[in-house]
């Protein structure tokens, strides 16, 4: 979804290829041909293909630059968004995944240890990486749509504490009011979280 709600943002011209997971469509030969690796996303570009999420989302900011998508004043600010990027691809999504969509579930102490470790990870985003109101500051950028799916989640799931979590729960707000992200998820057969 951090892709598409950047595509969307940027007004790109694109073609949406809807990839059921749960059927395993990722791995019939057609999208093996896009993607050797078999998972989502994957933006097929006329220079060719490019994966993950992190990739896809600052080559559409700066393929779009007018719609001012990357914090990109300085290769420096760039740098700086691309390690928010960086952090919810590399650390956040593979702490809270197992808990939400592991199967089987997990359960009992090892949920409570998974649980325990992802939400550790959103308090270092709440209290230390989450600039405010937008994730790099006063700007929107592909982070926040990226940002926005992390905690989407958690809501879903009645994790995203209102007390523990307050920047957190804001910042969502203001991303699902935004025309695109709306968009999006009507698009994808969602509703706000």
């Amino acid at each position: 979804m951090a892709s598409h709600i950047a595509l969307e943002e940027a007004g790109a011209d694109y073609e949406l290829v809807k990839i059921d997971l749960r059927r395993g469509e990722q791995k019939t030969p057609e999208y093996l041909a896009v993607n050797p690796a078999g998972v989502t996303p994957a933006l097929v570009a006329d220079e060719g293909v490019l994966t993950e999420n992190l990739v896809i989302m600052g080559y559409v900011a700066q393929t779009h630059p007018e719609a001012k998508l990357a914090a990109n004043d300085s290769p420096f600010e760039f740098g700086q968004m691309q390690s928010f990027n960086g952090f919810l691809a590399s650390s956040l999504h593979p702490a809270i995944g197992p808990v939400l969509f592991a199967h089987p579930p997990l359960e009992g102490e090892a949920r409570a240890a998974a649980l325990a470790k992802a939400l550790a990870r959103y308090d270092l985003v709440e209290h230390h990486l989450l600039k405010g109101p937008w994730a790099m500051g006063e700007a929107y950028t592909v982070a926040d749509g990226y940002l926005s799916v992390f905690t989407r989640w958690l809501r879903l799931n009645d994790l995203l504490d209102k007390e523990r979590f307050p920047k957190l729960n804001a910042h969502l707000n203001l991303v699902q009011a935004r025309p695109a992200v709306a968009k999006v998820l009507h698009m994808e057969g969602l509703h706000p979280a």
